[in-house]
Order: structure tokens, then sequence, then C-alpha cells
């Protein structure tokens, strides 16, 4: 997906403060959970949350005020209630990766203990999962 950095992300140097790339990973995430049919409103509604347990960024080169991103986010490592995802953010049409983040996501109930991912929302993340590794 394409993210255009706009004033409101940066800092006083006009860079995108470090933070708001965790930001633009979870804009990545969902749109890769929504095209793989997963809304996360849905699975809400049933009692099922996907909460971030951990997140790492990996900052190599600053994105900076007006850039036009390109963020691409895979998963990988799925087990029974969790998932990592990760995510590299590059100006569009260069080749040079400005951030690497890697995201674990759990998957609670209401009350906030760990259940099960849904098995269609493991399908769908598998499948995904097997078109990255061919790449």
């Amino acid at each position: 997906m394409q993210i255009r950095v706009y004033y409101e992300d940066t800092d006083c140097g006009n860079v995108v403060y470090y933070a708001n790339y965790l930001r633009f990973m979870e804009r990545s995430r969902t749109e890769l959970l929504r095209e793989r049919g997963i809304e996360l409103s849905d699975y809400l509604k049933r009692g099922v949350l996907f909460v971030v347990t951990e997140a790492h960024a990996f900052y190599r080169s600053p994105a900076k005020y007006n850039d036009l991103l390109e963020v691409e986010s895979t998963v990988d490592n799925i087990t029974a209630a969790s998932m990592i995802f990760h995510t590299v953010m590059r100006r569009v049409g260069e080749e040079a990766v400005l951030v690497k983040g890697e995201v674990r996501v759990a998957c609670i109930n209401e009350a906030g203990r760990p259940v099960r991912i849904p098995e269609e929302v493991r399908k769908s993340l598998i499948v995904v999962r097997e078109i990255d590794k061919k790449d």
C-alpha cells in the first residue's frame, strides 16, 4: 500500500517521527487482512480481539515530509494464538529500505485470555505466507 507522509507525521526536522512508523505498519497489516477478507470489526463483535504484544522497528534511513512510501506487510510464524507480521517501507520507485518492522499479534478473548486464531483467519494467512515464500 502507499502512504503519503504528511506534515503531521513529521518532527521538527521534517522527517517522520519514529513512532509514526508503527502507525504505518498498523495500516499495512490491517489492509493485508482486509485483502484476505478478514475484517477485524467482525471478530470484535464475536469477542475475538487481535492485539500487539511485541513490536520492533529497524530504522535505516528517514522518510521525509511529502514522500510517497510503499509499505508492504507479510505474515509469518503463525502459532495457535499468535502471528508475526513483517513490514518493509521504501519510497515509491526506490529499492532502498527505509524501515523494517516486526510485530507479534496475539489473539485474545474479551477477558484478555489467549485463544486460538480462528481457523478461517489461519487459512487465509497461510495462503499469504506461502505466496510470500515463493518470491
